[in-house]
């Protein structure tokens, strides 16, 4: 079967037989009734966490084409998803080091709410999947998968993100929300020094780490 999927790679056949939009976002509207195949990975650096950010109603409504919002609601959205987004990465980051977290502003079935977690090394995806399946997050279930997606510059929408999306919400491409300058990311960043001083260690123990990986 691999060997099958890797020879039609990127070929006529494959635009035939998988699913484009699965593959490149991994996620399709059409779900299991899509006449394409949803090829779904063994394992993977990244992992979809479906339908976890639930934004305010006021957030929804501010998404489609003819949208309009005051101030007001546009601060107090996005200080709800500041909020979320430090507190997921928080816990996120327990697993592995994090290389990249998207949260998807869509409001398509499919991929509204939709956060995906990509990590450095396949093991921390693991690690991440295995300790999230069946716990709760806000009240609902946490339904973690492997994801397709590694590199998300195909999964985004270019639209969205130079000017404005014509679809609006309902794009089949990621819509991704991202956190205030400050002071999410300031948090992110702070994480990343401290990950990268954790890393370096004190020197004795750097020097007892490499005797180890050498056999000494």
């Amino acid at each position: 079967m691999a060997d099958r999927l890797a020879s039609i790679h990127g070929t006529e056949l494959d635009r035939l037989v998988n699913c484009p939009f699965y593959f490149k976002v991994g996620a399709c509207r059409h779900g299991d009734r899509c006449s394409r195949q949803h090829n779904k990975p063994l394992f993977s650096q990244t992992v979809l966490l479906s339908h976890m950010y639930q934004a305010p109603a006021s957030a929804q409504m501010m998404s489609g084409p003819t949208a309009m919002a005051t101030a007001a609601d546009d601060k107090a959205s996005q200080d709800h998803f500041d909020e979320f987004y430090e507190e997921v990465y928080e816990e996120l980051e327990k697993f592995g080091k994090i290389e990249e977290l998207n949260v998807c502003a869509n409001l398509g079935d499919h991929m509204i709410g939709n956060v995906y977690v990509k990590y450095e090394e396949e093991e921390q995806a693991e690690k991440a999947l295995n300790a999230l399946n069946g716990r709760f997050y806000a009240g609902r279930l946490i339904m973690a998968e492997y994801s397709p997606v590694t590199d998300f510059r195909e999964s985004r929408c270019r639209q969205y993100e130079e000017t404005q999306c014509k679809y609006g919400g309902h794009c089949n491409f990621m819509h991704i929300k991202r956190p205030s300058k400050e002071p999410v990311m300031t948090f992110v960043a702070g994480r990343y020094d401290d990950r990268r001083r954790d890393d370096r260690g004190r020197p004795e123990e750097r020097r007892e780490r490499e005797r180890s990986r050498s056999g000494r």
